[in-house]
């Protein structure tokens, strides 16, 4: 079943930009990209944060970023996220760190450079921070509550990626598992109606936060901070309203134009009104930017 995992971004550069090759010829690079944005303490206060991520361009993109992309630079960015493991060659401990492969960039600096900072300007100067995904829930949501009294939950979330090979032309699929963080009144709700398999929306923002093991290494873990959960295929009392009406009317339609004089009867049920889901083909989701294209 089709899935969605897409991440937009605007900040700026953090560092020069270095190209590099892959065997087959391939140009990568992988861009620093950082994102103030505003949020509010426990308590309530008004702070500053700076979020950090790594973006991956293949090809004609990277040698794009390789010519025009500078430190300061404020690079706008749609992609996907997307985690990859290994095993320390040390330690043995498995490790791994989330990025974004980008599928657009657009550089955002006029060609005369930066303007100077508008005086009164807040709101509008803003960065954008926003991954949406729909999948699959992978365990039962996790909730707590913090020592100020706020509930904070926690879940997992896998979305399937699909591609081709370019040299076989072997179509494979990849999972990706994504960390979900939700807060208060939302995170509540979530964790009484959300359960291991729910199909669910979520959109927030992508966090990287650090910590150290008790043996004084640094670790890393990249989350979605949702600031919105949509519990996915199931029944909505308004919209089911709306849909009845709608059927009423139709059925109304279909009767006068028959000829039929007796009274309209019951609503039809759903399963005679719609499709069911079980019947939908497969879609093949074409797009200016295709998967098979990437060298991965």
């Amino acid at each position: 079943m089709f899935s969605l995992n897409r991440v937009h971004i605007i900040g700026y550069q953090t560092q020069s930009v270095e190209i590099r090759q892959t065997p087959g010829g391939t140009s990568v690079v992988d861009l620093n990209l950082v994102v103030p944005y505003s949020f509010q303490s426990e308590k309530g206060e008004a702070l500053q944060g700076r979020a950090f991520h790594t973006v991956t361009l293949w090809g004609s993109m990277a040698d794009f970023a390789g010519q025009y992309v500078r430190p300061g630079s404020q690079i706008f960015i749609g992609g996907r996220l997307q985690t990859d493991s290994w095993e320390d060659q040390t330690t043995h401990e498995k490790r791994s760190k989330t990025k974004i492969v980008a599928l657009d960039m657009i550089l955002l600096d006029p060609k005369d450079g930066q303007q100077p900072t508008p005086e009164g300007a807040k709101l509008t100067l803003a960065a954008v921070n926003r991954a949406d995904i729909v999948g699959n829930v992978t365990r039962d949501p996790e909730i707590r509550t913090t020592t100020g009294g706020k509930q904070v939950l926690t879940l997992g979330v896998a979305t399937n990626d699909r591609w081709k090979e370019r040299s076989t032309g072997e179509v494979k699929e990849r999972a990706e598992f994504h960390n979900v963080v939700i807060w208060g009144a939302l995170a509540e709700e979530v964790g009484k109606v959300v359960r291991k398999g729910s199909r669910v929306f979520v959109s927030g923002r992508v966090q990287t936060r650090s910590w150290e093991t008790n043996q004084g290494q640094k670790r890393t873990t990249t989350e979605i901070v949702a600031d919105q959960c949509a519990f996915l295929g199931v029944r909505n009392a308004a919209a089911l309203e709306t849909v009845e009406t709608s059927a009423q009317r139709h059925v109304s339609r279909d009767r006068r134009g028959s000829g039929a004089s007796h009274e309209s009867g019951p609503v039809p049920s759903d399963a005679s009104v719609g499709v069911s889901s079980a019947d939908i083909p497969e879609i093949q989701y074409a797009s200016e930017v295709k998967v098979e294209d990437l060298p991965f």
